[in-house]
């Protein structure tokens, strides 16, 4: 992780030395340049999160610096820090109108300025959060109308062939399963955009019911045995021979998160292989539950990321990769206070995990039905 970098623009060395030895204890990158001349020549040479402007400067003052970096647009989000022996306010006025974001007295308090300098970064990282997000829904919105085309398209094709008349007879139904397919594509994608979104605003409730675990994976395995054998794969599970005590869990929305799972497991796999959904009791009374693929896997530097909206892991000719349905598992499962990971499947491939909490910590209660509220304190994504 890169440390904050600091640009001190100041014609006296020693007031450099004073900053750099008040901040020593914090992990700040500082850089120093003697004339506001050179601080404008070197800015994308510091890249700098935050600048420390002194006001009283030979050449171009300190306030006509400030202007001159603020009308430029890569830097305007970069906060400017004025320290000034001035007081009057007509002169803090004049900083402030050419643009900086907080001004500090000499001499330099020590606990003022590290105040001041913590506060500007917290600004400066949530500018660039939000334009990290920015971007991300923007290319999110490009991946969504592209996969949302595809689909749709092939509906609408196939619509109206089916409306003509002279369309043969023997390629009806092979044309209107293909329009039926689309359309659950379509529909799939939708449920989770609308699904993450309700999730995310503390909208939905998880109405959890005891549900036996092993019974669960076999009907989400069911779902995708046709798509498997398509590729030739085999798709089975392993699953305890000791009966397992039902566990408290919205079954709708785990068994969307193993449909994720088992999907992806079978989109990255290649032809001729196989795909397990496996169920572990573990010692602490909770529940393992494992799809283990023989995909590319994931590199190692992206196992946190790929649970992140719109992260995509490894980009593959011809499928279609949008980044919703890990990030829609990683909500529900930590929605319920259980824990998803993915890890290395040998020789080949990914080992998708999710550690399930037992009854006794789940719910406090023998009723049979209950309904929680969403709570997302460990949700944001890593």
């Amino acid at each position: 992780m890169n440390l904050p970098s600091i640009l001190v623009i100041d014609d006296e060395p020693n007031n450099f030395d004073v900053i750099e030895a008040l901040l020593s204890d914090q992990d700040y990158e500082l850089y120093y340049a003697a004339s506001g001349e050179e601080g404008i020549a070197n800015l994308e040479t510091y890249n700098p999160d935050l600048i420390l402007l002194d006001v009283m400067m030979p050449g171009i003052d300190g306030i006509e610096v400030c202007r001159q970096i603020k009308a430029t647009s890569v830097w305007q989000a970069v906060p400017i820090i004025m320290i000034t022996a001035l007081s009057a306010k007509s002169d803090l006025a004049n900083c402030l109108n050419a643009g900086a974001d907080d001004f500090i007295s000499k001499p330099v308090n020590a606990i003022e300025l590290r105040a001041r300098v913590s506060s500007m970064l917290r600004i400066k990282y949530q500018y660039d959060n939000l334009q990290t997000m920015l971007k991300l829904r923007e290319d999110m919105v490009k991946m969504v109308v592209h996969d949302l085309r595809n689909p749709l398209t092939i509906v609408l094709f196939g619509l109206e062939l089916l409306k003509n008349p002279n369309y043969p007879q023997d390629k009806q139904n092979l044309k209107l399963n293909q329009v039926y397919s689309s359309a659950q594509t379509l529909q799939v994608l939708i449920d989770d955009l609308l699904k993450m979104a309700l999730l995310e605003s503390g909208q939905i409730r998880l109405n959890c019911t005891r549900v036996d675990l092993c019974s669960l994976i076999e009907s989400a395995i069911s779902n995708f045995e046709a798509i498997a054998e398509q590729k030739n794969q085999s798709l089975f599970s392993q699953l305890p021979e000791v009966i397992c005590k039902k566990v408290a869990i919205d079954v709708t929305l785990y068994h969307r998160v193993l449909d994720n799972l088992i999907s992806n497991a079978i989109k990255f796999s290649p032809h001729n292989s196989q795909v397990i959904v496996s169920l572990e009791l573990l010692k602490s009374g909770d529940y393992k539950i494992q799809v283990l693929d023989s995909g590319p896997g994931v590199p190692e530097k992206l196992r946190q990321k790929i649970f992140e909206k719109y992260e995509i892991g490894t980009m593959m000719s011809g499928v279609s990769q949008i980044g919703l349905g890990l990030a829609f598992c990683k909500m529900v499962v930590e929605a319920h206070g259980d824990k998803i990971c993915v890890r290395n499947n040998q020789p080949q491939g990914a080992i998708f995990e999710i550690i399930l909490k037992s009854n006794e910590e789940r719910v406090g209660n023998e009723e049979e039905n209950a309904i929680y509220p969403v709570s997302f304190s460990s949700v944001e994504n890593t």
